[in-house]
């Protein structure tokens, strides 16, 4: 890795929705007073004037009238590749916040590969960082840049919820499954249209994600303990209390793939996994069920998905917008994951009877979108640059819990308001 670079962190696409959060969080963070050295940053982007807008914006939300004249503003452009390049020579790691990544994510992962930079995404589009990792991991490995995606709330509550639940129990845990639950104030809650774009070009994409696994030449990892059982679309859930339904997000697929890099490179008994959402009384159900029956159809098409890109208001009942949410939304919403995980006491064979000890965890924290994940990406950044020592031996494209597992970050999360803890675990 190049020394002597002048900026710590850089975010890119820092005039962006989620950006200009993210921005906030690395000055809150800079201003901390027990950082082992001053924390030094830049933002970058295409438009300069409205990069000085969310500098003042942050300026002002922070009570920090210097902000703007110490941060330095990088002109760069995905789209060009020279720019990009000078962008990276100039940082130790990038948080990478242009979306969706699948159209926008490789020309940054390509520039921080070739002039040894580490980046970060918050990206949930298990296509994109599955094929990041075919196309440079071997190349990342080489240079030693560390590329780890998915470090937003997609999914690094259930990656490192996972590895939490597992250091917590006394003996080998051997699956979980999760329920994420999202609370609402009286505003309601409403997502950017980004995160829906990016759902419906990934559901639409399915088969192309099957033949990239394909090429990745993924074996079965092996069942340790009870087979976990495959859940229903829709089914009613007694820890919960409520419906519950898998959740549809990338949380599945990023930590299959740390416990597979865990087993295959650390020979740690794998944990099995589902992942799922509350989402309520019966009158939720049907409401969903017919909202995404005509969703997948419209995925289906050309002409489908140019109306519900165009129109993500109406076809998702207000849930996803163009402004996105309000001040007073984002307040008002907070999520929770509990995690109930099953396994076999210390001494006693997983591959003999039934699991013998359960356990309960739970991770909460703020408003998901724009609030835990701006947190979630910042804290990962600064655990490269802080704990580089505890990353995988080699560089590579890596899932959150692959890169992480031996950092302190799930601690440096509860000390940003990502709350780690044990709801109830087997006596001693």
């Amino acid at each position: 890795m190049a020394m002597g670079r002048p900026y710590d962190l850089i975010v890119f696409g820092a005039s962006g929705f989620t950006g200009q959060f993210v921005v906030e969080e690395v000055a809150r963070v800079a201003s901390e007073a027990d950082l082992l050295r001053p924390l030094t940053w830049a933002v970058a982007g295409r438009n300069r004037a409205k990069l000085e807008e969310v500098l003042e914006r942050a300026s002002s939300a922070l009570g920090n009238p210097e902000l703007k004249s110490k941060v330095y503003i990088i002109i760069c452009d995905v789209n060009d590749q020279l720019s990009l390049a000078a962008m990276c020579q100039q940082g130790f790691v990038i948080l990478n916040c242009v979306g969706p990544y699948r159209f926008f994510g490789e020309p940054v992962v390509k520039a921080c590969v070739e002039n040894g930079t580490h980046c970060v995404d918050i990206s949930g589009e298990p296509q994109f960082l599955e094929g990041m990792q075919l196309k440079y991991d071997s190349q990342a490995a080489e240079k030693g840049v560390y590329v780890i995606g998915s470090c937003g709330f997609d999914s690094i509550p259930a990656d490192m919820g996972v590895l939490y639940t597992r250091n917590q129990l006394k003996g080998t845990l051997t699956s979980v499954e999760s329920f994420l639950l999202i609370q609402t104030g009286p505003e309601g809650a409403t997502f950017h249209d980004g995160t829906w774009q990016s759902a419906i070009h990934g559901l639409s994409d399915q088969d192309n994600l099957r033949k990239l696994r394909r090429q990745l030449g993924y074996k079965p990892l092996p069942i340790i303990g009870a087979k976990l059982r495959r859940r229903g679309s829709v089914f009613y859930s007694n820890t919960m209390n409520q419906y519950a339904i898998p959740f549809m997000g990338s949380d599945a697929s990023v930590v299959k793939r740390t416990q597979r890099y865990l087993h295959e490179n650390l020979q740690e008994s794998p944990v099995q996994y589902g992942a799922y959402a509350a989402i309520g009384g019966i009158g939720s159900v049907i409401l969903l069920m017919v909202a995404g029956f005509f969703f997948w159809c419209l995925t289906k098409c050309r002409l489908g998905r140019k109306l519900l890109i165009k129109y993500p208001e109406f076809f998702s009942s207000g849930f996803f917008t163009k402004q996105g949410p309000t001040k007073k939304q984002m307040a008002g919403t907070s999520f929770s994951m509990t995690f109930f995980g099953e396994g076999y006491q210390e001494g006693q064979d997983p591959q003999q009877g039934g699991p013998s000890v359960k356990i309960c965890t739970q991770v909460k924290g703020p408003e998901p979108g724009y609030v835990a994940t701006p947190v979630a990406m910042v804290q990962a950044a600064v655990t490269i640059l802080w704990e580089h020592k505890s990353l995988p031996n080699r560089g590579g494209v890596y899932s959150p819990g692959a890169a992480f597992s031996k950092t302190t970050l799930t601690e440096r999360l509860n000390k940003h308001g990502i709350e780690f803890s044990v709801i109830s675990k087997p006596e001693a």
